[in-house]
């Protein structure tokens, strides 16, 4: 049998190239703590890398979703407080106005309630990062609109935001909006803050009638009216109170779960990347052993003479 000095090289050659490819990965897995780098150390490894990462990008986007719905429903929060405290004003005046205030008495009343609806449409017109905040869909403008008479006292509001929310997903399927509609007329739709066709609730309405009403010094009205139209409005704004806490704890628990979910998918990309350091330096060990012996064996043979070849 004849071995040609050419078919010996060649196949010294690759061998020697196996062994530095191997080495160098080896090295590199060594340097990195990374056993998986490219497909061609592991495709199915990678692969799977590559679908993990992409549900971590996703979790993570679905994180930064929870946390502008929370800030906007902190914000909203603020709001739905301060018109609280506007609403008990005022049904603390429908109260004291009864038959045995004077007309005076019952003006000063009225010039309270100018200020305090005013109050009320610079609250429900609050932003938050330049958006309205009670305006839906229509963030870029004010919802609620305020027209005065000469006197400078406001005559009327009219909501010229929109019927709808902007929504956001929070989990993979899962939509909503922490936003607050301003007025509702729907009655499948998104509750409204200041006025809800179900409820009753007409806030800027009412407020209006109590201020004409204390003018007049009709404390009939008052009473037969006022009282039980504010009350409506009371109710609703409990009722949003109850449903922002019950939001604000839903955003929470799915912002633990989120957490939850990346740590869990980083375990395991970490078991998919990272390269066993001690397996590893064994490896590279015999590696280079094998390396360092077919350079010597290879300058042995080829210092033979081909003689040595024939029998």
């Amino acid at each position: 049998m004849r071995v040609t000095n050419n078919s010996f090289s060649q196949g010294f050659l690759d061998q020697v190239n196996k062994l530095t490819t191997r080495q160098y990965r080896l090295q590199n897995q060594v340097a990195t703590g990374q056993k998986v780098q490219d497909v061609s150390d592991d495709p199915g490894a990678m692969g799977r890398i590559l679908v993990l990462k992409a549900e971590s990008a996703a979790t993570s986007q679905y994180q930064q979703n929870i946390d502008r719905q929370k800030e906007i429903s902190t914000a909203n929060f603020a709001v739905v407080k301060s018109l609280k405290k506007i609403s008990d004003r005022a049904g603390e005046i429908a109260i004291l106005s009864d038959g045995l205030k004077s007309p005076d008495e019952l003006k000063i009343y009225a010039i309270e309630m100018g200020e305090l609806i005013k109050q009320a449409v610079q609250v429900a017109n609050t932003k938050n990062r330049g958006d309205y905040l009670l305006g839906g869909t229509k963030s870029d403008r004010q919802p609620f609109v305020a027209t005065t008479g000469l006197d400078g006292a406001v005559d009327s509001v009219t909501y010229e935001g929109s019927d709808r929310l902007v929504e956001n997903e929070i989990a993979e399927g899962v939509v909503i909006s922490a936003q607050t509609l301003g007025e509702s007329t729907d009655l499948n739709g998104p509750a409204g803050l200041l006025a809800d066709s179900r409820t009753g609730a007409d806030f800027f309405k009412h407020l209006l009638s109590l201020h004409q009403n204390l003018l007049a010094g009709d404390t009939n009205a008052i009473a037969t009216t006022d009282r039980v139209n504010l009350a409506k409005d009371e109710d609703n704004f409990l009722l949003h109170i109850g449903m922002n806490g019950a939001l604000q704890a839903r955003l929470e628990s799915t912002l633990a779960d989120s957490r939850n979910t990346i740590g869990k998918v980083s375990e395991q990309i970490s078991s998919e990347m990272d390269a066993d350091m001690a397996e590893t330096l064994m490896k590279l060990n015999q590696t280079q052993v094998a390396y360092q012996a077919a350079l010597q064996g290879g300058a042995r043979i080829m210092q033979t003479s081909l003689l040595d070849f024939l029998r």
